[in-house]
């Protein structure tokens, strides 16, 4: 469970780096419509982070369901924010636009296996 707080820790001042950066470098860089697209890669790793805070601090789930969300959390966050950076700094969308909609797939699983969780204590 270390691991993944630590994970997640990184994560969130990764999250808070690039929030700065496209506050105040990619303001000039990009167009209004790529930075939103990128300012909601950064919402979603923002929303996701603090749901891995929640999962492996405060859930009362076994390690094996934590180790399980955060690793659909993560890939989700990997998959669909870093798909989203990765196209504003210059990849063509073209080339990787399966990846984006993976993630948030991956994001779906994370929350529909943690309503399984939470019914399974009931």
């Amino acid at each position: 469970m270390n691991k993944n707080l630590t994970i997640t820790s990184v994560l969130g001042a990764i999250t808070i780096v690039l929030g700065a950066f496209g506050a105040h470098a990619l303001k000039e860089q990009l167009g209004a419509q790529e930075l939103k697209s990128f300012e909601t890669a950064v919402k979603y790793q923002m929303f996701h982070v603090l749901v891995l805070l929640f999962v492996n601090t405060t859930a009362n789930f076994s390690v094996k369901i934590k180790n399980q969300l955060s690793f659909l959390f993560l890939i989700g966050i990997l998959f669909f924010s870093g798909s989203i950076y990765a196209i504003t700094f210059g990849i063509n969308a073209k080339s990787i636009w399966f990846i984006t909609p993976l993630g948030g797939l991956f994001f779906i699983l994370g929350w529909l296996k943690m309503a399984i969780a939470f019914y399974k204590k009931q």
